[in-house]
């Protein structure tokens, strides 16, 4: 089928916090991501065993990372912090880790989840789990256009 790319491939994402990191799921064939919850951290160390059902449940070829840069492009503390737990998740769970920059991420996602509100398409109220998961939503979004 001519533009069907010769391997799908499935990534799992993650939106790195210090509290909760927020996860979602897509492919590169329909090149959509939906979000798949949050996963609660204490100072920045992940539930790994949360983590590995994660990965176990997604079945990715891939996992992406949310780099966290300065609105002028940057590094941070936070940064170096998402550099280790992507490389913790490479030593953990052998599958290539790619990061993306992600500034602006959680800012899209609230309003887009607020804008979902207001329309009646979503109608709970929007809690920091789910802003979490949408950032990841958006990260791996932009993961997906760069493998066009």
């Amino acid at each position: 089928m001519p533009g069907t790319p010769d391997r799908v491939r499935i990534a799992l994402a993650f939106d790195f916090g210090l509290r909760r990191i927020g996860l979602a799921v897509g492919d590169t064939l329909t090149r959509s991501a939906a979000p798949r919850g949050a996963i609660t951290a204490v100072a920045g160390e992940p539930d790994w065993d949360a983590m590995a059902r994660a990965v176990a449940d997604s079945g990715p070829h891939v996992l992406v990372v949310g780099a966290p840069y300065n609105t002028d492009g940057e590094a941070s503390e936070m940064t170096a912090l998402a550099r280790r737990f992507a490389a913790g998740l490479a030593a953990r769970f052998a599958l290539p880790v790619e990061l993306v920059d992600e500034r602006y991420s959680s800012i899209e996602a609230t309003a887009k989840l607020k804008a979902q509100r207001a329309s009646g398409a979503r109608r709970r109220r929007v809690r920091k789990e789910d802003i979490d998961s949408a950032a990841a939503v958006v990260i791996l979004e932009r993961w997906l256009e760069g493998q066009r």
